[in-house]
């Protein structure tokens, strides 16, 4: 067993606090990694605060995760005490159902074990996430990381980059495609990049005039204050994919009329309620509503790549442990630029 410190919630209503537990002990094809840094999903906030339901406390959040391997088991092929690894959002699933056949373990029909608030499959222990020092997990879900990128900056790439990443790849955006994206925060910032790296002509969609020097520095070609009927409704059959990374609750009709024909907008937020869609915004033109739910372990490697390639990473606000609290009050503002990542050299 491996002593780690971290910071968990203890109840839905009370500050995340220190607490202290063992990761277990390495089975045959398991590596220990030393927590470098771990990015704060919104998600994180959701969880410790049971806004979705079915948290079980203490629990440890934290799915964005880069250390160093400083252990392996006698089976470990891939991996080397050295190497630079990174977690993201799960770390085990049922391997033998027809989606982790194809490498697409995020819909596993047994259900994918997450990093954290789940439950490992031989022991029954409950999976404790990367505001800690230490996590340990089988080598088929640790991805390879470019140790030449900054770390800190490669952390939320686990779920904002490839979140965003599995949508422009699985509906084929290349060079040329028009793509929109709806909001400005963690996830749209990694969208506008990777799909400007696609050579897609990008497009923002904000109700904050504030955005939009943000949004061209971020590689956007076009900023559209969506709040503007004329603005919008002169860019009606104009997108072959959009993007709503949008939590809260909005109107989404006005943004598939800016679909062109077979085009697509993918659900990539969690609003808190059903949102109403209108029939005749989408036979008009034969236009589809999807959803996407990050990637599967071959296509996160294939983004951490790629983002070597591209030299893409995320923009972060690098933050001590203690500094947790107001980070989450910062985030539920929009109060950050565009993601916190802890640096755990605070927790050791």
């Amino acid at each position: 067993m491996y002593p780690s410190n971290a910071y968990a919630a203890f109840e839905p209503t009370t500050p995340l606090a220190p607490f202290k537990f063992e990761r277990r002990t390495l089975r045959a094809n398991d590596i220990l990694i030393d927590i470098l840094y771990c990015g704060v999903c919104h998600s994180d906030i959701h969880m410790a605060r049971n806004e979705w339901g079915g948290t079980r406390y203490p629990i440890v959040p934290g799915h964005e995760i880069v250390g160093k391997v400083i252990e392996i088991g006698p089976a470990v092929s891939h991996f080397k005490v050295g190497d630079i690894a990174g977690i993201g959002c799960f770390v085990d699933s049922c391997r033998s159902c027809p989606s982790c056949q194809r490498g697409l373990e995020q819909y596993c029909s047994g259900g994918m074990t997450g990093t954290y608030n789940s439950t490992d499959k031989i022991t029954g222990d409950p999976t404790y996430g990367g505001y800690s020092t230490s996590i340990v997990a089988d080598e088929k879900y640790v991805l390879h990381v470019d140790p030449s990128l900054p770390l800190e900056k490669v952390a939320p790439l686990l779920c904002a980059g490839i979140t965003t990443f599995s949508p422009l790849r699985h509906w084929n955006v290349q060079a040329g495609a028009t793509v929109g994206v709806i909001g400005l925060g963690g996830l749209v910032h990694m969208g506008v990049k990777l799909a400007n790296a696609m050579g897609a002509e990008v497009t923002v969609f904000s109700q904050s005039p504030t955005k939009e020097q943000d949004a061209y520095a971020l590689g956007a070609k076009h900023f559209v204050l969506s709040n503007d009927p004329e603005k919008m409704n002169a860019l009606k059959n104009s997108f072959d994919l959009i993007l709503d990374t949008v939590s809260a609750q909005h109107d989404i009709n006005p943004y598939l009329q800016l679909l062109d024909l077979d085009a697509t907008m993918v659900m990539l937020g969690v609003p808190p309620e059903s949102l109403p869609v209108g029939s005749f915004g989408l036979i008009g033109k034969r236009r589809s509503l999807a959803g996407s739910l990050i990637g599967g372990i071959k296509e996160t490697q294939e983004m951490l790549d790629f983002c070597a390639e591209h030299h893409i990473t995320s923009d972060v606000e690098v933050i001590q442990i203690d500094y947790i609290n107001q980070a989450y009050e910062r985030m539920m503002k929009g109060d950050v630029k565009y993601r916190f990542v802890i640096d755990l050299a605070s927790l050791k």
